[in-house]
């Protein structure tokens, strides 16, 4: 609606084609590719496919990501290695790919969702925030080095937004607490001072902001979306 082509991708097909479907009826392009951002290769061809249909990205938004819990003790290497490979390593590969083009047009807008969890540490999580802990680093080290380029380097922190993500989250504290669905909502939205969850829409308007002219000047920034649960 603001005016972007759009390459959409994740792991499962029919979820990307049918958002693709929905940018295509507003009148923009749309291409579906599907990819694991965890696996090089695949964000290679992912990159080169998105070129040669729609030319080189101007705004990447890096949103891919897995979160599960467990006692720092009985995170195993497979858990730990997932959290890493997916949120850090995909975000680095995505980068990778497209910065040589953003350099050589002298301009580009990066985005990356990490997560309030970047900042702050929460129990039984240790893998997901090390792994935000990384992007936020990551984006920073970027933001610095490429500002000579006209490219911007910028994270979003959301707290529990209301996505399938969280979704799984609530069905795992019911599984392992025996709390009724609604009370599990509620304990996570307790952790806000504005006692929500946030809405997908929230972080899609920020998004769109860092993606726009007018945010030129914001770089190298971590920008919260909850509430106000993190001051920092």
């Amino acid at each position: 609606r603001a005016g972007a082509d759009v390459a959409v991708t994740a792991r499962s097909q029919p979820q990307i084609e049918a958002v693709a479907g929905e940018i295509r009826a507003t009148g923009r392009r749309a291409v579906a590719v599907p990819c694991d951002v965890g696996e090089r290769h695949d964000v290679e061809r992912l990159v080169k496919t998105v070129e040669a249909e729609l030319g080189s990205p101007a705004i990447v938004v890096n949103s891919a990501g897995v979160a599960a819990s467990a006692k720092f003790v009985e995170t195993d290497d497979d858990l730990w290695e997932r959290h890493l490979r997916v949120n850090l390593t995909g975000t680095f590969y995505v980068c990778r790919a497209v910065v040589p083009g953003m350099i050589e047009r002298r301009g580009g807008r990066i985005i990356n969702i990490a997560s309030t969890s970047g900042k702050v540490p929460y129990l039984y999580v240790a893998a997901y925030c090390a792994s935000k802990h990384g992007v936020l680093g990551l984006t920073r080290a970027m933001a610095l080095e490429l500002a000579r380029y006209g490219i911007t380097v910028n994270a979003i922190c959301p707290g529990w937004v209301q996505t399938e993500l969280t979704d799984h989250t609530i069905e795992n504290i019911v599984s392992k607490t025996g709390m009724a669905p609604e009370e599990a909502v509620k304990s996570l939205a307790t952790m806000s001072p504005q006692n929500r969850l946030m809405e997908p829409e929230e972080i899609a308007t920020l998004t769109l902001l860092l993606a726009s002219r007018e945010a030129y000047g914001i770089n190298g920034q971590a920008i919260n979306v909850d509430g106000g649960s993190v001051m920092v």
